[in-house]
């Protein structure tokens, strides 16, 4: 176990970018504390093509980073509710508006407490990675890696603060998406094996919707 999670280690690491980037503006004005109202019209718009039910107001707990490189940010914004996250690209850290943002839902959480498991769940056995994917009788398509078969998932390394705490988690993950027949809008499925502070290993499924900033207002 300690071989294989080593491995996952050193692939974090030599991804991982040295600042914090703890100067970056968040989009939209989200930040600790922020709510976010959902348009009512949303749900409605939705039925029929996703199983996705949006909240309808929610306070932000905790705001995540993620540096991609060249100026390339991810925010994840965690809510009161803990089901729920959106996240938000910007590119520069000065981008106060974003782009492509997508709700997330947790769809599951598992811990792994050994190397059989990880693998079987997450790694060669598993079919994340795999250029389909079929998920509660929709297929999705990966969007990233170009590999005809299986490819590795993607390191990478977040910084998150709450009003009580700042922590870090390494993500190994994978997103796939597919079209729900509503113009600009897609569902997704992200994959993340994820390691906490305390080396503690979990997998976690979350499944998405595209987000319109016509959609949410910030107060």
């Amino acid at each position: 176990m300690s071989r294989l999670f080593g491995t996952i280690k050193n692939l974090w690491e030599s991804r991982q970018r040295t600042d914090e980037a703890s100067d970056t503006v968040t989009p939209f004005q989200l930040k600790s504390g922020a709510t976010v109202v959902i348009d009512s019209v949303l749900p409605l718009l939705l039925r029929d093509h996703s199983p996705i039910e949006p909240f309808t107001q929610e306070s932000v707990w905790s705001v995540g980073i993620i540096d991609l490189g060249q100026s390339t940010y991810l925010h994840r914004f965690y809510f009161d509710d803990e089901d729920y996250w959106l996240q938000v690209l910007s590119h520069g850290q000065r981008d106060a508006q974003g782009e492509d943002l997508i709700l997330f839902v947790y769809e599951e959480s598992l811990s792994v407490t050994s190397e059989t498991e990880l693998k079987r769940l997450a790694g060669p056995q598993s079919d994340i990675g795999l250029p389909e994917y079929e998920y509660d009788g929709c297929t999705f398509y990966r969007q990233w890696g170009s590999e005809e078969g299986q490819t590795e998932l993607v390191p990478l390394a977040e910084q998150v603060r709450s009003p009580e705490e700042h922590y870090k988690i390494n993500h190994l993950s994978m997103l796939y998406a597919r079209d729900i027949d509503l113009t600009d809008r897609r569902e997704f499925l992200l994959f993340s094996v994820e390691e906490d502070a305390d080396g503690n290993i979990s997998i976690t499924t979350s499944r998405g919707v595209t987000l319109m900033p016509s959609d949410i207002q910030v107060i």
